[in-house]
């Protein structure tokens, strides 16, 4: 039997908003049924470009529609907890983007609310469903490598951006950890969990956002993580994990890997490759997979991103930004 379409809204009409819109476009159960923005010439062009068939102007209309199964939060994490909110106020399921929220407690409050609503709520961490990426955590936890001594992961863009660019605006939670590091940090805790230590050193822009920053997290089992995120200098973008018996090695774009290597003491390298029909961006597909199968099945959040984990990774962004020393308006 056929499944039952899902229909998505999408709330942001920005890069990341089309390229999940095309992801969907391209699942024969899905449809994307609305779009909003805050100007609503935005909304009506973007819902032209993908066919879509309702554009609103305003957050508050696309919440109301009942028609929708689920609502895709695509804004800058600044607006995740207002636009997630008011979806979930609505009882409107939610995918959001990451990073989660601007802080934990932010995600606190979403989760809360998700909760008492019983509405589908899930950070779009579409690294945790990527098929190769299950397999690693999967040959980790069964003892691939041993004993986890230590995670390594970078994830830097080389700019310039100006100080008007989203990423260097505080109002908009600008600076590397919440853009960029939020992968390496939730790759971290993807094998290890939330660490016991954190340490981190930074290099601040004028605007008061890090510009990159260099994190050591540590495990009471010992364990540490030695992860990087910039967004003045391109990295390779690569991550591994060694352990007492072996390492794993994830080369450039590691959040959705295309191959990694498992290197077993006394053995011969062994090459783990994502399936031929799965591109280099694919994981948004099955990110949108896992989101629809939940829905489907009634359940309120997914085990493969779940809001226990989205709230540890926010946790340890919070204890880092506190550490190097960015706040943003309002935080105090």
């Amino acid at each position: 039997m056929a499944a039952r379409r899902v229909r998505w809204g999408i709330l942001s009409t920005g890069g990341i908003a089309a390229s999940f819109t095309g992801a969907l476009l391209d699942l024969p159960d899905a449809e994307v049924a609305a779009v909003a923005s805050r100007s609503e010439g935005s909304a009506k062009a973007f819902a032209e470009r993908f066919g879509i068939e309702r554009a609103y102007g305003d957050w508050a209309s696309l919440a109301a529609d009942d028609s929708l199964d689920v609502i895709y939060v695509a804004t800058p994490h600044s607006a995740h907890r207002a636009a997630a909110g008011l979806c979930l106020e609505a009882g409107r399921a939610v995918l959001c983007e990451k990073a989660f929220t601007l802080n934990a407690r932010e995600a606190e409050e979403l989760v809360t609310l998700a909760r008492a609503r019983g509405v589908f709520l899930m950070e779009a961490m579409w690294m945790y469903c990527n098929p190769l990426i299950r397999r690693l955590k999967a040959l980790v936890d069964d003892g691939a490598v041993g004993e986890v001594r230590t995670v390594q992961a970078d994830f830097g863009l080389a700019g310039p951006f100006p100080p008007a660019h989203r990423l260097r605006d505080p109002a908009q939670g600008g600076g590397a950890t919440l853009d960029l590091g939020v992968y390496p940090v939730s790759f971290a805790h993807l094998l290890l969990g939330e660490p016991a230590e954190v340490t981190a050193r930074a290099v601040l822009s004028e605007e008061g956002v890090d510009l990159q920053t260099g994190m050591l997290l540590s495990w009471a089992s010992g364990a540490q993580a030695l992860l990087h995120c910039a967004i003045n200098s391109g990295t390779g973008v690569t991550a591994s994990v060694t352990g007492s018996a072996g390492r794993i090695d994830v080369p450039a774009g590691f959040f959705y890997p295309e191959r990694f290597v498992l290197h077993r003491d006394g053995r011969e390298p062994e090459l783990f490759e994502a399936a031929p029909e799965d591109g280099p961006r694919d994981s948004l597909r099955h990110e949108a997979l896992e989101v629809m199968g939940r829905i489907r099945a009634g359940d309120t959040e997914s085990p493969l991103v779940p809001l226990s984990s989205s709230l540890a990774v926010m946790r340890t962004l919070d204890r880092v930004r506190g550490v190097v020393g960015v706040r943003y308006p309002g935080e105090g």
